[in-house]
């Protein structure tokens, strides 16, 4: 909601969300890459701006949602000067098309904002999973207070804590659940006494 780039990549991006006011960063396309962007861009519920000027789309920004106008433009001007066009952009690869010279980087599929219309899209944090649960031994088990297995207990999934530390790869979450699922789910069957 200042206006300046504050992240470029998805494991900078949750804390300082929560650090802007209203806890609200924009994500802001032109024209030569909104026919790219996923189905959750177009549903009903989003928070979304469009312009047929950046300046327009500052003003839209600020009067309704705050925006520092004038760090705004600044940003885009100074992000469009930034843009590396000796590169080819490929949105299907890692393309190396980036920018230099600003405080934070843009290291691929840099594009400058120079095609109208102009769209800011509000985003905020989610909680995808927690990085806290349950202490486990190898077979699945769930630990008491003194690092005791208790009995008949298993763990699986989001309940098992230890796995992550201040980020994850992505898709490890589901990668997690099934793996521990598997092998404390066969340990629980193991254990069961009819």
């Amino acid at each position: 909601m200042r206006g300046p780039i504050f992240a470029t990549t998805l494991s900078e991006i949750w804390s300082v969300i929560l650090q802007q006011p209203q806890q609200t960063a924009w994500q802001v396309f032109d024209s030569k890459v909104t026919h790219l962007m996923r189905d959750e861009y177009r549903i009903k519920q989003i928070t979304r701006v469009q312009a047929d000027t950046i300046e327009a789309l500052a003003h839209t920004l600020a009067t309704e949602h705050g925006m520092n106008e004038k760090n705004f433009l600044r940003t885009v001007t100074d992000y469009n000067a930034a843009v590396r066009e000796d590169i080819a952009f490929d949105p299907t690869i890692k393309d190396g098309k980036k920018t230099e010279g600003l405080p934070m980087d843009k290291h691929n599929w840099a594009t400058r904002l120079d095609s109208p219309p102009y769209e800011a899209f509000g985003v905020t944090c989610g909680i995808t999973f927690t990085f806290g649960g349950l202490r486990i031994i190898p077979t699945g088990e769930v630990l008491d207070e003194d690092l005791e297995p208790i009995p008949g207990l298993f763990a699986a999934g989001e309940l098992v804590g230890g796995v992550f530390y201040h980020n994850y790869p992505g898709g490890t979450g589901l990668m997690n659940g099934a793996v521990f699922g598997k092998i404390a789910g066969a340990n629980a069957a193991k254990s069961h006494k009819p």
